[in-house]
């Protein structure tokens, strides 16, 4: 797992480091051709790097990045010639072979964006993306990658939600509508995950705290309401993972805990069933920790919990299904 930049409280940071969860050991990340220290950035893993793009320093939006291979250590810029506008709080997905950046904010949540590009990291060049049909501007919205498409969905415009979205198809340069019928109520900061045949959407904000989803399936074009039976609390800016077969929720804010929740559950699409997480042992409340799964196990790390950064780091085992077989 590599963690890197963000908000240090008083400043922002452009370091970072790397965990290696079966030694349970951390190591540095080169400094050297770094980005510059931001906050709203995206992280993106192409299966050999990460590409941090965007976010924002103390005065502005940026439109710059880099490139870091943990193998070697080493950072490589990325190209501004042809990048989009400067940007922060917009979505990123990993394309296979290019990095499709769309949406976000440019300025204090003035000016709203419905734009996007690709990066070619073999090339180190951009390429601007169709805006016909694409979403309306915003920010705040979740993107997943399906194999061909990009689904991006929901998300606010200053103070309004969305409850559409639309799909990419990277082939073809061309935006095709989600279908509105059962989709999720209007809202933003929520997660959504691709599960190899539906993205799930769950949870955040609109006017209150969200506890319910659905999931989309991008072949029928449709909706499927998800069970709140057995479901977390509603929250938003929580964390959601995909785990092979289920997903997990943890963490986040909603009424009955303004300064982090400590709490989660697995979702299991299979049997439209929820079950809760065990807490015993694990991380104290926050909201906008980082979360990744690493194959096995779902790693928490830092977060914020009532105005204080946290860093330390957990990991979280969902429990698995056990069947019982009679021979006759």
């Amino acid at each position: 797992m590599i963690v890197w930049g963000g908000n240090g409280g008083a400043f922002l940071l452009n370091n970072g480091l790397r965990y290696n969860p079966t030694t349970d050991l951390w190591s540095p990340v080169a400094s050297s051709g770094a980005p510059t220290a931001r906050k709203g950035h995206t992280a993106t893993w192409t299966g050999s790097e990460m590409l941090i793009w965007g976010g924002r320093n103390d005065v502005a939006t940026l439109n710059t990045g880099a490139r870091y291979n943990p193998a070697n250590n080493t950072w490589s810029p990325m190209t501004t010639n042809g990048a989009p506008m400067a940007r922060q709080v917009h979505t990123a997905v990993w394309a296979g072979n290019q990095m499709i950046v769309w949406g976000g904010q440019n300025g204090l949540g003035v000016a709203f964006l419905g734009d996007g590009a690709l990066y070619d990291p073999a090339s180190n060049s951009w390429t601007s993306i169709s805006a016909d049909n694409a979403p309306s501007p915003r920010a705040y919205h979740t993107a997943v990658w399906t194999g061909s498409d990009m689904i991006v969905w929901g998300g606010y415009k200053q103070f309004t939600p969305y409850g559409d979205g639309a799909r990419y198809n990277l082939a073809s340069n061309t935006w095709t509508p989600v279908i509105s019928l059962n989709a999720p109520s209007p809202r933003g900061s929520h997660t959504a995950i691709w599960t190899g045949s539906d993205m799930i959407v769950w949870g955040g904000s609109s006017l209150g705290y969200l506890g319910n989803g659905a999931r989309y399936n991008p072949i029928a074009n449709t909706w499927a309401p998800l069970s709140t039976t057995g479901a977390p609390a509603e929250r938003a800016m929580h964390t959601a993972v995909w785990a092979g077969t289920q997903m997990v929720i943890w963490g986040g804010v909603n009424s009955a805990s303004p300064s982090g929740a400590g709490t989660g559950a697995c979702y299991l699409p299979s049997e439209d069933k929820w079950t809760p997480m065990s807490y015993m042992g694990g991380p104290s409340q926050r909201t906008a920790a980082t979360a990744v799964w690493d194959g096995t196990e779902l790693l928490v790390w830092g977060g914020n919990h009532a105005g204080t950064l946290l860093k330390d780091t957990y990991a979280y085992t969902p429990a698995r299904s056990t069947y019982l077989y009679l021979k006759p």
